[in-house]
């Protein structure tokens, strides 16, 4: 007996909801006995995406609030759309829009996890977020005010503290340019959030320096703190060095050498314990 060919559906993307409830189980069930990639087995595929876009639309509309990201978050749909179309089974006994709306949900909530968190958080505090705002939207309407963390905790059955980690977490959510423009009424012109930042001073690994050299050079005999402040703060020659103290140019440089090696050495030292406390 030979199969019944499907019917040519026009508009397939503006079918009333029901109809396309109806006529998908016909499409599934001729789709199952084609073979992939065939003519037949594309207009059937694509039919029925057409046909259940609706969906699509439908489980978008619980991420309204986001509407800059509506175009992305329908795009992501219509992938849950179609892998749920992929591997959707009449002998499951299940409505195929039963089905779909958590393929296609889900990769709604992924596309948010994924790229509207301007920094890495948990999943858990992500989880956690959502349900922050919806306890905070519950309340409000409730108490017309602002909730405390109290009743916040209270109401989400959750600790205080976990509370204030999960608002914490909320600020990773957005962020802002370094460039974006600031405006004050104390200000006159625009300045950026960059210009409120500060640099790091390189004089203060200078201070550093200092308050680790000082101790090494009290160990220092006379005459090698000597050495080091006629060559570094007097900034005089080797020659020099050794006219004022009566020996050579030679014997200079090995005392030299020796002293800014016990320094060196010492420095090391006290930074590699620095590092080691840090740690």
């Amino acid at each position: 007996m030979e199969a019944r060919a499907l019917p040519l559906v026009e508009e397939p993307a503006r079918m009333a909801p029901a109809d396309a409830r109806e006529l998908s189980r016909q499409f599934f069930e001729r789709l199952a006995q084609m073979q992939e990639g065939t003519p037949e087995y594309q207009y059937a595929r694509n039919t029925l995406i057409e046909m259940n876009m609706s969906l699509v639309q439908f489980a978008a509309r619980r991420f309204r609030q986001f509407a800059d990201e509506m175009e992305d978050v329908t795009q992501v749909g219509m992938i849950g759309l179609i892998k749920a179309i992929d591997r959707f089974e009449l002998s499951r006994e299940t409505e195929f829009t039963t089905f779909a709306v958590p393929y296609i949900v889900g990769e709604m909530k992924r596309f948010f996890r994924d790229t509207t968190w301007a920094v890495h958080v948990p999943r858990r505090l992500q989880e956690r977020r959502s349900e922050l705002i919806r306890a905070r939207e519950e309340l409000e309407s409730r108490l017309d005010r602002s909730p405390t963390v109290k009743e916040l905790a209270a109401l989400m059955g959750i600790g205080e503290d976990e509370v204030v980690e999960a608002q914490i977490a909320a600020n990773g959510y957005n962020s802002s340019s370094l460039d974006a423009a600031l405006t004050s009424e104390a200000q006159d012109g625009e300045a950026a959030l960059a210009d409120f930042i500060g640099a790091e001073d390189p004089a203060m690994e200078l201070v550093d320096d200092v308050s680790t050299l000082a101790p090494l050079l009290a160990e220092l005999t006379d005459r090698e703190r000597l050495l080091i402040r006629l060559r570094f703060g007097a900034e005089l020659t080797q020659s020099q060095i050794g006219e004022e103290l009566g020996i050579s140019q030679m014997q200079v440089s090995r005392l030299l050498t020796r002293t800014v090696a016990k320094l060196r050495a010492g420095m090391l030292g006290a930074m590699t314990d620095n590092a080691a406390k840090a740690a």
